[in-house]
């Protein structure tokens, strides 16, 4: 898990500030920020009904990110549009459908599902472990010949779990037939429960969330670098604060979910973004509260998505939680990184000056606006069955 959050977390922050290094349109920038969306809807269909069928896991596994690896050196070393945007789009698709694999490994060899959460930490240690060796490789005004190492590291680590993915536990392929037809059907009918209106709710402010969620991440590095004055070198270890933060805030969801209930969890989770880019808009000027605010990463996460995904294994039929899940993780990694990929950078191209400098006020106002609106929604329209997950007053 640590190596596999580790290949994602080596280059997210800084994709988009390294594209426009290199010159790329808004529009280009969008193309390659919706690479994952289209991953994600290929992977849906591709892992689960071919991939889970067809190869052993861990084999599947080392294949992947072989070709992954590869593709990340191939985008390093790319800097004409086509040639990278190809490799990229290669490796997203290669590479998103090992996010369920790994899960599936996981399940299969742990004797406790329960187990599952530590295991997973694994992948948040990963992701923040990724951002250090750049302290070291990039300098403090780093151009994209030095920022490239982003996809260097990447590509690296990539081929370290292609070798490693050998030694895992066999797991081997699911059996077809009747089984193709049961998940097709669990799918219509997770589809056909958008109808009730709880459910419809909660999937719109998802997507709100989710297009904020990613937007933080199209936005934060350059934010950091080009206005806050934060140096190259040290801005991936600054946004891997809320990575840290999450990992302690899933310790005490159960606590707050028991406390208060769906909604207001949910609701607090929303808000930690909007809080996130106030501050942006209006506290910039302020090292130390830029750095402190990365902290509310952990609320954001934890409670809105962590709490999506355990009110959807609470709140749906046993039959259909499962594609139910991969419903909800379609939206927030596919649909919403999609749009987000889009609409901020061209808001970023919009609110630049003649001068090149970037109106940080007004960009950050709509994503806290956007958020703001999702918690007003979800005060007014949610109506979730159940008030808190079962048993969760009794354990708090």
């Amino acid at each position: 898990m640590a190596l596999q959050l580790a290949i994602w977390g080596a280059w997210a922050p800084k994709l988009f500030p390294y594209m426009g290094m290199l010159g790329f349109s808004a529009g280009q920038q969008a193309l390659v920020g919706s690479c994952w969306g289209i991953a994600s809807v290929v992977g849906i269909f591709f892992s689960n009904h071919f991939a889970d069928r067809h190869f052993a896991a861990e084999r599947f596994l080392a294949a992947s990110h072989l070709i992954g690896g590869l593709c990340m050196l191939g985008a390093a070393y790319s800097t004409a549009f086509m040639p990278f945007f190809a490799f990229y789009l290669a490796y997203s698709l290669v590479y998103v459908p090992t996010l369920s694999v790994t899960n599936t490994i996981a399940f299969a060899n742990l004797k406790e599902g329960k187990d599952f959460g530590t295991v997973r930490a694994g992948g948040t240690v990963g992701w923040v472990m990724a951002s250090w060796p750049f302290v070291f490789i990039l300098g403090a005004h780093s151009g994209p010949e030095e920022v490239r190492s982003i996809f260097i590291v990447s590509g690296v680590i990539s081929l370290v779990l292609a070798a490693y993915s050998l030694t895992l536990p066999h797991t081997p392929p699911k059996k077809g037939g009747q089984g193709d037809d049961i998940d097709a059907l669990a799918w219509r009918r997770a589809l056909g429960l958008l109808k009730k209106p709880f459910v419809a709710v909660l999937f719109f402010v998802t997507f709100i969330d989710s297009v904020v969620h990613n937007g933080y991440f199209v936005m934060a590095d350059a934010f950091l670098t080009n206005r806050v004055g934060i140096a190259g070198n040290l801005s991936m270890v600054v946004l891997s604060l809320g990575q840290i933060a999450e990992v302690l805030t899933m310790l005490v969801l159960g606590t707050v979910l028991g406390r208060l209930g769906w909604r207001k969890t949910m609701i607090v989770g929303i808000l930690g973004h909007a809080a996130r880019f106030l501050a942006f808009s209006f506290l910039a000027d302020s090292v130390a509260a830029i750095v402190a605010v990365q902290l509310l990463h952990g609320i954001c996460y934890a409670f809105f998505f962590a709490t999506v995904y355990i009110f959807v294994d609470e709140a749906f039929p046993k039959d259909v939680r499962s594609s139910a899940q991969g419903l909800f993780n379609l939206l927030i990694l596919g649909v919403g990184n999609m749009v987000a990929s889009s609409f901020f950078p061209n808001l970023v191209a919009r609110l630049t000056g003649v001068d090149g400098v970037v109106d940080y006020r007004t960009l950050f106002l709509v994503p806290a606006g956007l958020a703001t609106l999702g918690a007003l929604v979800l005060a007014f329209a949610f109506h979730p069955p159940t008030a808190a997950p079962a048993g969760a007053l009794e354990d708090a």
